[in-house]
C-alpha cells in the first residue's frame, strides 16, 4: 500500500498535520515512538491562539478540566515587572494529557497511528520509502527538536546561539497566574511557573546556548536560585530550536512541521502554536499530492507566519540588551496596549507597530543616567 500522507512524530504538530490531511480526503499513516499517553518536556502552555487553530481543524475540548489563566507576570532583568490580564486566557495543560487528546482526535477522524521509529527515508519517483516497509506520497516531519527526518534531508542542527535548552518539573504552585522571569546572568535566559489549576505547578529555566554544554545540575541551580523552593518532581531537559535559524519547510515532498522545522519563539521559547499552525498548513499541502505539496506548503506558511517570524526575530535582535527588555516592561506596565502587543508577539502571530518601538525607545532614554 502508498498511503497519500505519512508523519511523523505524533505530538502537536504531527496530529495537526494528520487531521488536516485526513480533512482534504487523505489516507493518512501516523508515525510514532511512543505509546500514548507519554510525558513530553515542555512548558505546557496553551495559548489562546492555538485553541483557534484546532477549532478550525474541528477540535474543541482539548483544555477540558484545566481552568484558564487570566493574568501573566513578568519580571525584567533589572527586576521591575509587570502583572496585566492576558489579552485572552491561557490554559497549563501537561503534554500527556494534551497530546493523547490530539491523538485520539487524529484517530477518530480517520488517521492510522503506528508506533514506529523512523530511521531512514528514501525519496524516489512516485514514493517515499520509510525504513523499507512503509511507502507514501508525502512525507511530513513533525518529529521534534532531534528531528531525524530533517536530518534524512541533509539539514543540520541549529547552531549555538539559535538553540535553546530547558528543563522543567512540577512542584507545588506559589502564583496563580503565569510568571515569566527573565535575568541578565546567561542573558538571554528566564525561569517561568505555569499554574495548572489543580494545586500544582510547571516549573522551569532555559537559556540560549552560546557553545558551552550546560549541565542538568547548573539548570536546575539556576532555576531554585531564580524561583526558590521545593526542588521539583519529573525533571526533564528539552532542546528548542529557535526559529532564527531556519531549514527550508519543503524539499520534494518531504515537509517539516513544528520543533523540526525549528519553529520556536526566539522572544519567548514558545512552540506549540507554530506546531499547530505549521502541521495544519502541512497537512492540508501534502494532501494535494507530492508535486505541488512543497511549493503550497511554503507559499502558505509565508503567507500565514512570514511577517510575523521576521518580527520576532527583529524583537530577538532588540532584546540582546538586557536593558531594552527593562523598558519594555516600563512601557508595558504603563500602556496596557503595549503589553498586549508584548504578548500576541510572543505567544501568537503577532507584530510591533511603531507606537509600541516608540514607547519601548522612550523607556530606554528614561533608563540612561544623566551624565555625572
Amino acid at each position: 500500500m502508498i498511503w497519500d500522507v505519512a508523519i511523523a512524530g505524533a505530538g502537536p504538530a504531527g496530529c495537526a498535520a494528520a487531521i488536516a490531511a485526513r480533512r482534504s480526503g487523505a489516507s493518512v499513516v501516523l508515525l510514532d515512538r511512543s505509546f500514548f499517553p507519554r510525558d513530553k518536556p515542555c512548558g505546557d502552555g496553551i495559548a489562546a491562539e492555538t485553541l483557534d487553530v484546532l477549532a478550525d481543524l474541528g477540535v474543541t475540548g482539548v483544555t477540558d478540566g484545566y481552568p484558564p489563566v487570566e493574568r501573566l507576570r513578568l519580571v525584567a532583568p533589572g527586576g521591575g515587572d509587570v502583572s496585566r490580564r492576558l489579552p485572552r486566557p491561557a490554559h497549563t495543560v501537561p503534554r500527556r494529557v494534551f497530546d493523547a487528546r490530539l491523538v485520539a482526535a487524529a484517530v477518530d477522524r480517520g488517521s492510522e497511528l503506528r508506533r514506529h521509529t523512523v530511521h531512514e527515508i528514501t525519496v524516489e519517483p512516485g514514493a517515499i520509502t520509510i525504513d523499507g516497509t512503509l511507502r507514501a506520497r508525502v512525507l511530513v516531519g513533525a518529529d521534534g527538536a532531534g528531528s531525524t527526518v530533517r536530518r534524512q534531508r541533509g539539514d543540520r542542527v541549529n547552531p549555538s546561539g539559535h538553540l535553546a535548552l530547558a528543563i522543567r518539573g512540577y512542584r507545588p504552585a506559589t502564583v496563580t497566574e503565569q510568571l515569566i522571569k527573565t535575568t541578565s546572568a546567561r542573558w538571554p535566559a528566564y525561569a517561568w511557573e505555569f499554574p495548572i489549576g489543580d494545586g500544582t505547578a510547571n516549573v522551569g529555566y532555559g537559556e540560549v546556548l552560546r557553545g558551552t554544554p550546560l549541565t542538568k545540575a547548573y539548570l536546575v541551580e539556576r532555576l531554585g536560585q531564580l524561583l526558590p523552593g521545593a526542588e521539583p518532581e519529573s525533571l526533564r531537559a528539552h532542546h528548542l530550536p529557535l526559529s532564527t535559524h531556519r531549514p527550508a519547510p519543503a524539499r520534494g515532498p518531504v515537509l517539516l512541521a513544528g520543533d523540526a522545522l525549528s519553529l520556536i519563539n526566539p522572544f519567548t521559547g514558545e512552540g506549540i502554536f507554530y506546531a499547530v499552525l505549521s502541521g495544519a498548513l502541512a497537512g492540508a499541502a501534502a494532501a494535494a499530492g507530492p508535486d505541488t505539496a512543497g511549493r503550497h506548503y511554503t507559499r502558505a506558511l509565508r503567507a500565514r507566519l512570514g511577517r510575523h517570524l521576521r518580527h520576532s526575530g527583529f524583537a530577538t535582535l532588540l532584546t540582546r540588551q538586557p536593558r531594552v527588555v527593562d523598558a519594555a516592561v516600563r512601557a508595558a506596565r504603563r500602556d496596557e496596549r503595549i503589553f498586549h502587543r508584548m504578548v500576541d508577539l510572543g505567544l501568537g502571530d503577532g507584530v510591533f507597530d511603531l507606537r509600541t518601538i516608540g514607547r519601548i525607545g522612550a523607556e530606554i532614554v528614561r533608563l540612561v543616567p544623566p551624565p555625572s
